[in-house]
């Protein structure tokens, strides 16, 4: 992975983690924040990693996405995925309390969908402990393509 950086502040942080969050605050306190960003979240209270994990919009999502959220989501429309994803969303969400977070970033959504399908059987502590751990990706994932298109 590309060099990460040394500081960010809250607004660079809140683009890469879709919005201001107990996490982001943290995060932007820290040296080397994206590097620290697994041991941050350790540390964080159970509601303020739900905070984190809410604040990324829905997979399958069409309405109200950041630009940078609908280019890594895609362009795939196939009505019955679509649908699918957006009734496992609901299951998923009443199962576990948070938002499904997955590193998409132009994977199919058929992909994702087996992914979502996968990790509704998990526990709610596992599930908990993947989605963080993808949060993670996203934004070091987003940080390295935004560092690419400015150099």
């Amino acid at each position: 992975m590309r060099e990460l950086p040394r500081q960010l502040t809250v607004d660079e942080l809140a683009d890469l983690f879709e919005g201001r969050t107990r996490l982001v605050e943290n995060l932007a306190r820290v040296e080397d924040p994206l590097g620290r960003a697994e041991d941050v979240l350790g540390g964080l209270s159970h509601e303020d990693k739900v905070e984190a994990l809410n604040a990324h919009p829905a997979i399958g999502q069409r309405r109200e996405l950041s630009a940078r959220s609908a280019a890594e989501q895609g362009t795939g429309t196939e009505p019955a995925v679509l649908t699918e994803l957006a009734y496992l969303n609901q299951v998923y969400e009443e199962k576990f309390g948070f938002r499904f977070v997955v590193f998409v970033n132009g994977r199919p959504q058929r992909e994702i969908l087996e992914a979502l399908r996968t990790r509704i059987g998990r526990t709610e502590d596992e599930e908990l402990e993947t989605a963080c751990r993808e949060l993670v990706a996203i934004a070091r994932n987003r940080w390295a393509e935004h560092r690419w298109t400015r150099t």
